[in-house]
C-alpha cells in the first residue's frame, strides 16, 4: 500500500508518489523519462521522445471538444535532489521516503521534488482519465530545468499545435506568474598551488542555516553558508596562516547553501587562536543572521586530541588568495525592480564551491538572475572580472532568456475568471524573479500565451520541502474546470 493511497485527488497522489519512487534529479533522467515513455505507450498516446529525453504527449479532444483551441500542459521532470548529511540515500539510485504529516507531503531526509514532479502528476492524471472533458492536450515534459533549463532549450515543438501554454511550476496557490526573470549558470575555476605541511587537521563548519530557492527565496536575506565560509577564512588568515586541505558547500546553483565544510592543516600552537576567531566570528555573524537565519552556527573540532601530521594541502599563499577571492564576491540581491514593489531584478547566488582532496583547483558555481538582460551581463562580467584578478577563469552556461509580460493574454483573462468565480477572489497577477521556462518556449512558438500556477509548495530545494494536499485539490479541481470551461 502506497504512503499517499487515500489521498484525494486519488490519480494525481498516485502517480506522484510514482514519480517519487524513481531517482530523478537533474542530469539524471533516464528512468523518468523512461516511465513516461511508457506511460504514453500503454495507454496508445502519441509520444516524441528526444536525444535529450525531453518528453511530448498528445491526446486528442474529447467529444464536443473538438474546435477548441489545443492546451499545452508544462512541466519538468527533474527535481533538485539535496539531502540531509545524516542521510545514506543515494539519490542517483533511489527514490524518495515520503511522509504525510498532517497538510503536507514531505520526504525524510532529503527535498521532495513537488518542484516540478507535480506538474508532471497533474498531467499524467489528466491524459489517464477519460471521463474529463478537455480540448486536444498536448503535454511537454522538459529535462534538466534545474540546471539551465537544457531540455526547453534543445527540444523540437514542432508536433503542437497549442498556442496557449499552462506551466505548471509555480509554488503558490492564487498567484498566476505573468512573466520572470532571465539568469545564467556561471563556473568558475581557481588552479591552485598544493604542498606538504606539517601541522594538525581541524574541520570548520558553517551549518543549520535555511538554505532556500536562489530566486524566490533571495530577498529574504538568508545566509549563504559558502559565502560566510569565505569571510570566515579571511577573517583567519589575517591572524593566523593555514592550508586548506578540502573546501565544500552547497548542492546546486540555484539553491540557497546551508552547510559548507572545510578542513584546515594549522600549526599547533595556533590552535587556541583558531578556537578564539571562530568563536568571535559565531557571536558576530549570529547576531547579523538572529532575525533572518537564527539556526546559523559554526561547528568545529578545534581543541580535541589530534595528532601532528604531514598532508598534501593548498599552500598557505594560495589559502589566503582564496579566502580573499570569496571574501570579495558579491552575492544576493543586488538591485531592486523600479516598476514592481517587492520584486528582485537582479541578484547572484553562490550556490556550490569545492575544493577537494587531489584536486588542483577551487570551483564556484553560481546562478545569476536578473529581469534586465543589461544587468544580467554586467553581473557576469563582475564575477569573471574579480576571478580574472586572481588568475581564474570562468564558463557561462545555461543562459536563458526572461518571459516577458504578454499585455494582451485571453488566457489570462480566462483564467482569471474562473478564479473569481471559484474563489471569491481575485488571483495575484505578478512577476517573479525565480527562472521558469516561459521565455524560452515563447520563442519557438510565435504568439504563444502563457500562464504560471501550481499549489502551495513550501522550501522547495531543500530538505524542508513540502507539499500542501489542500492545496493540491483545490488546484486540480480549477485545472479540471479551465479544461472543461469552453471559449
Amino acid at each position: 500500500m502506497g504512503v499517499l493511497e487515500g489521498l484525494k485527488p486519488e490519480g494525481v497522489f498516485r502517480f506522484f508518489e510514482e514519480i517519487c519512487g524513481i531517482p530523478h534529479g537533474s542530469g539524471n533522467v533516464e528512468a523518468i523519462s523512461g516511465y513516461l515513455a511508457a506511460f504514453a505507450e500503454k495507454r496508445g498516446l502519441f509520444c516524441k521522445q528526444d536525444a535529450l529525453k525531453n518528453i511530448i504527449m498528445i491526446k486528442e479532444a474529447s467529444p464536443g471538444y473538438e474546435e477548441e483551441p489545443a492546451v499545452i500542459l508544462q512541466g519538468h521532470m527533474d527535481m533538485v535532489a539535496v539531502k540531509t548529511p545524516d542521510s545514506a540515500r543515494d539519490l542517483r539510485k533511489e527514490g524518495l521516503e515520503l511522509k504525510v504529516e498532517g497538510d503536507f507531503i514531505r520526504a525524510e531526509k532529503t527535498s521532495l521534488g513537488g518542484d516540478d514532479g507535480i506538474a508532471v502528476a497533474y498531467a499524467l492524471a489528466l491524459l489517464d482519465d477519460d471521463t474529463l472533458r478537455h480540448p486536444r492536450l498536448e503535454a511537454v515534459f522538459t529535462v534538466d530545468e534545474e540546471t539551465g533549463m537544457e531540455g526547453a532549450r534543445g527540444i523540437d515543438l514542432s508536433c503542437l499545435s497549442g498556442r496557449r501554454l499552462l506551466n505548471l511550476d509555480s509554488e503558490e496557490e492564487g498567484v498566476f506568474l505573468t512573466s520572470c526573470a532571465g539568469g545564467a549558470r556561471v563556473e568558475a575555476s581557481l588552479p591552485v598551488q598544493k604542498k606538504e605541511r606539517t601541522g594538525i587537521c581541524r574541520r570548520v563548519v558553517v551549518e543549520g542555516l535555511a538554505g532556500g530557492h536562489s530566486g524566490t527565496d533571495i530577498a529574504k536575506e538568508r545566509g549563504n553558508s559558502n559565502c560566510l565560509m569565505g569571510r570566515i577564512l579571511y577573517e583567519l588568515s589575517a591572524v593566523m596562516p593555514f592550508g586548506i586541505q578540502s573546501l565544500e558547500g552547497g548542492n546546486a546553483d540555484n539553491a540557497i547553501p546551508g552547510r559548507t565544510t572545510a578542513r584546515l592543516l594549522i600549526k599547533p600552537e595556533e590552535e587556541s587562536l583558531l578556537q578564539e576567531t571562530l568563536s568571535r566570528l559565531e557571536r558576530e555573524i549570529g547576531a547579523e543572521l538572529a532575525g533572518k537565519d537564527p539556526g546559523f552556527r559554526i561547528e568545529t573540532d578545534a581543541g580535541a586530541k589530534a595528532e601532528t601530521v604531514t598532508a598534501v594541502c593548498v599552500t598557505e599563499e594560495d589559502s589566503a588568495r582564496l579566502a580573499a577571492y570569496l571574501m570579495s564576491l558579491p552575492n544576493g540581491v543586488q538591485a531592486m525592480s523600479a516598476y514592481m514593489p517587492g520584486l528582485v531584478e537582479t541578484s547572484l547566488n553562490l550556490g556550490m564551491m569545492r575544493c577537494r582532496e587531489g584536486e588542483e583547483a577551487l570551483t564556484c558555481t553560481f546562478s545569476v538572475r536578473s529581469s534586465l538582460e543589461s544587468k544580467k551581463r554586467a553581473l557576469i562580467n563582475k564575477i569573471r572580472a574579480v576571478t580574472e584578478l586572481v588568475k581564474g577563469s570562468c564558463r557561462v552556461r545555461g543562459d536563458y532568456p526572461g518571459w516577458a509580460y504578454r499585455a494582451d493574454s485571453p488566457l489570462r483573462r480566462k483564467m482569471t475568471a474562473l478564479f473569481e468565480e471559484m474563489y471569491g477572489k481575485k488571483p495575484e497577477l505578478t512577476a517573479i524573479h525565480a527562472g521558469l521556462e516561459c521565455g524560452i518556449l515563447a520563442g519557438k512558438l510565435e504568439g504563444l500565451d502563457c500562464v504560471s500556477f501550481g499549489p502551495d509548495i513550501l522550501d522547495i530545494h531543500t530538505t524542508e520541502e513540502r507539499l500542501s494536499i489542500s492545496s493540491t485539490a483545490r488546484v486540480w479541481d480549477y485545472l479540471v474546470r479551465l479544461l472543461e470551461q469552453k471559449d
